[in-house]
């Protein structure tokens, strides 16, 4: 089990990792930040992004797909953007900034997953 803050330092050592944020997908603000996000604001994205998990879960009802999102990616020309739901804490996802230059996008799921399971509060 890791801390938050553990959690998010470990999310910062993947290739290419520009910041990461714990989000309330009820609320849509962080709980927790790291990294350089000089380029936009985390804040503002997190509160974006609780609007894309809303979004895909409504859908999804609307569907009648009851399974539970594994994540979503966004690919920029330039970046990768993964939102990864916190299974056992309901209402929270992780959300992981890259540059896709310099990351490995398989690898980058696997440790957000990772982190995300691993995830004490």
């Amino acid at each position: 089990m890791a801390t938050l803050n553990e959690s998010l330092d470990n999310l910062m050592t993947t290739d290419g990792a520009i910041c990461a944020a714990l989000v309330d997908a009820n609320s849509g603000m962080c709980l927790g930040t790291a990294g350089n996000a000089t380029s936009f604001d985390l804040d503002i994205a997190a509160a974006g992004n609780t609007e894309v998990v809303r979004s895909k879960l409504k859908t999804m009802s609307a569907l009648g797909i009851k399974e539970s999102i594994e994540d979503i990616l966004i690919t920029l020309g330039s970046q990768y953007h993964i939102i990864n739901p916190v299974t056992q804490h309901n209402g929270l996802f992780f959300y992981v900034v890259l540059d896709r230059a310099k990351s490995n996008l398989a690898l980058a799921r696997r440790r957000t997953a990772d982190v995300s399971t691993a995830l004490a509060i």
